[in-house]
């Protein structure tokens, strides 16, 4: 979301000093590296919501985190270089004023001469056979380990890893037998399994080989950038062209949003319409720790950069690429997935009736606030969610359930345009640029489009434009809010300034651009929807109830804080809110649907903090057998029955009878809803709160008649 003059006062501002670089220029690549360090740190200083102090707390920050990047799993340095490092350990603030990149270069040059030698290694760890027999572990979390005493100590380290990464490929080459080859023997299954990493370590090698020293400096970059919020980053000019055509919708791939992690490629985020949202079988916290090409041998992902990981992932419309996943539960599964573009039409709000014995609701799913930026008026969200809100009162709806779940954002506009159709007028949402200065963005509609029972359902996956809307409609009491302990939490708003607005000489070529956070969105009730998101009137459990998911699982996010309120009036309509809010509690409480979910998300988080592995094969065995079995335990989840039915409504029945795909994929949506806890809880709370009317009303004619 970019408010657009904000935007054109930042930009303002920085060519104002545009000819503090217009006469620069550099005969060498360390020049022209300087001169990026040079804008990147003026534009973070001047243009930053909040920017940081650039001192020596800043320093060992910088220093801790690019090192971490470069050596996640702590392979390739040894102690001694850490040693030699830490003499930069309070001075990158000094470098970082003064455009000096010594710290890089050293880091730079020492990590090139240690990957070399890794690559020695890992062959000669691989020459020899591993011993699965030997009762030894591995801590996964590296972050608590310490680097590498010596040489020998790191080679040690490499064969655990190694082993670990190992013992998942023998073990499939011993269980996994085709019906027309004999079953391997364990030395046979031992030693091709050895072939198959030490190939996946040679491939990821190779891409490692093509990286350039201006790849590795755009990392270090990045590191600096982050250290101010996790949403202000670096393009290099390559990253920004990708940029630039994921924000215009023309992207393929698999249709999902990747953050790096120590261990792979967690999935961070589902596009509807993409290939994983079709498939259904990968789910946000996965992570993806291997890529293979249609059957061909998978590479090992851990430890590379995400951009390259990406590159491997994506590919021509229509091919098939194989992620070996690392479940959010701790399995690993192989997921082959067919490339193609995102199916925009299921970006788009769609609606349905539910019927609950005599009584009609409707729902309301919005993927995303979603806008043609160049024509308003062609198609956009709020116009569309009008459009359905029309046609469910028109059969006959008595209540509405909007569906932000999984909605990461999208156009400021259409959220305030969204907000009117169910109040009269009034302040919607709060935003604040670094200037202390603050806007208030308004309904000034007095129409009221939908008057009724409303519910708005939540997750954690639900950011930024939705958590707007949903603090609005709380704020108001104008809906009850449903899901999650809490939303994502991301209560920023980010502009891209390209550099050549500051360098207006081509001798220096594309220098890329900057994604930079220049505001903060709060409710209009005064608190910010940064890092607490919206806290659910109704708190319903899911598989993510204990993990930390959203702003709050970012690097260096934004604090919470708040503002004066903005002047406006709860809802006065005639609902029973606090009853109605405290009857779903003691509903939610006896629900053995809810009690499973609970259970399952505590099992999750206790997968999730089981770091350390055994890599004896007979425990490893037991291991993955037990997660199976309690994976299987909790499957019955997806046989829940809500006993609700949902019908399409009447205008797409009729298209069903050309479109037979969009009948299968309704179909297809309407049993899942069939399944879902929250849609049924949304409609209890919707049939209490139009039984509070009814009673009020009765009060109302009692009172008269008296």
């Amino acid at each position: 979301m970019k408010n657009n003059l904000a935007y054109a006062l930042l930009v303002m501002l920085i060519a104002v000093a545009s000819c503090s670089f217009t006469n620069k220029s550099f005969e060498n690549t360390d020049d022209k590296d300087k001169l990026l360090l040079e804008l990147i740190t003026y534009v973070l200083e001047k243009g930053h919501y909040d920017p940081k102090n650039i001192d020596d707390d800043f320093s060992v920050s910088v220093f801790e985190d690019f090192i971490d990047v470069l050596d996640p799993t702590k392979r390739y340095f040894i102690e001694e270089d850490i040693m030699e490092f830490e003499q930069y350990k309070f001075q990158i603030d000094d470098q970082i004023k003064n455009t000096d990149i010594a710290f890089f270069n050293i880091v730079h040059e020492r990590l090139i001469k240690r990957m070399n030698e890794a690559k020695s290694i890992y062959k000669e760890v691989l020459a020899t056979p591993f011993d699965y027999t030997a009762d030894e572990t591995i801590n996964i979390d590296y972050k608590v380990e310490s680097f590498a005493a010596s040489k020998n100590d790191l080679k040690q380290r490499w064969r655990k890893q190694l082993k670990y990464a190992t013992m998942g490929t023998y073990d499939s080459k011993l269980t996994d037998v085709a019906e027309d080859k004999d079953p391997l023997t364990p030395t046979e299954a031992e030693e091709s399994s050895r072939a198959s990493t030490q190939k996946t370590l040679d491939e990821f090698f190779d891409f490692v080989d093509d990286l350039q020293r201006k790849d590795w400096f755009v990392q270090y970059i990045n590191t600096i950038v982050d250290e101010f919020d996790p949403h202000t980053y670096y393009f290099a000019p390559e990253e920004k062209e990708k940029f630039d055509t994921s924000m215009s919708g023309k992207f393929e791939g698999i249709g999902a949003r990747l953050r790096k992690t120590n261990t792979g490629a967690k999935i961070e985020g589902i596009i509807s319409g993409g290939p994983v949202w079709r498939d259904q079988r990968i789910e946000v916290g996965d992570e993806i720790i291997k890529v293979g090409q249609n059957g061909g041998e998978a590479v090992d992902i851990v430890g590379m950069r995400l951009d390259d990981a990406i590159k491997m992932i994506k590919g021509p419309e229509g091919t098939v690429v194989d992620l070996t996943v690392k479940k959010i539960d701790g399995s690993h599964e192989v997921i082959s997935l067919t490339r193609d573009v995102v199916e925009l039409e299921e970006s788009f709000a769609k609606s349905a009736n539910i019927f609950k014995e005599d009584k009609k609701y409707g729902i309301i799913n919005l993927p995303k606030f979603y806008v043609n930026f160049e024509d308003y008026g062609e198609r956009n969200a709020a116009t569309d969610v009008a459009k359905e809100v029309e046609r469910l009162k028109e059969e006959g709806a008595e209540g509405l359930i909007l569906d932000l779940r999984d909605n990461g954002g999208g156009s400021l506009k259409t959220v305030i345009e969204m907000a009117g159709l169910f109040i009269k007028d009034g302040p919607v949402v709060q935003v604040r640029s670094s200037d202390d200065g603050k806007e208030v963005y308004d309904d000034k509609d007095e129409r009221i489009q939908w008057d009724g029972p409303l519910v708005v359902l939540v997750n954690e996956l639900s950011a930024s434009a939705s958590e707007i809307l949903a603090a609005a409609m709380q704020d108001y009491k104008r809906a009850v809010v449903i899901g999650s302990k809490q939303t994502f939490g991301k209560g920023t708003v980010q502009n891209v300034i390209p550099l050549e607005n500051i360098v207006r000489s081509n001798e220096h070529g594309d220098l890329g651009a900057i994604k930079l956070t220049t505001q903060k969105f709060y409710r209009i009730n005064g608190g910010s929807t940064q890092l607490e998101g919206v806290k659910s009137d109704v708190v319903v459990p899911d598989k993510y109830s204990y993990i930390d998911l959203g702003e709050r699982d970012q690097a260096n996010p934004l604090k919470w804080d708040k503002i004066s309120p903005a002047k406006y009036t709860p809802w006065d309509g005639y609902i029973d809110y606090d009853k109605t809010i405290a009857k779903s509690k003691n509903r939610l409480a006896n629900n053995a649907q809810i009690k499973l979910i609970e259970e399952n998300a505590q099992w999750i988080k206790s997968e999730q903090d089981e770091t350390v592995i055994s890599l004896k094969y007979d425990v490893y065995k037991e291991e993955v057998k037990k997660d199976k079995e309690k994976s299987d335990y909790f499957k019955k989840m997806a046989d829940y029955d809500s006993h609700l039915s949902f019908k399409s409504l009447q205008y797409e029945q009729e298209l069903f009878t050309k479109d037979s795909v969009l009948r299968e994929k309704r179909d297809r949506w309407h049993k899942n809803l069939a399944k879902d806890v929250y849609v049924e809880e949304a409609v209890n709370v919707l049939q209490d709160l139009q039984m509070n009317t009814i009673k009020k009303n009765n009060s109302k004619l009692a009172s008269v008649k008296g």
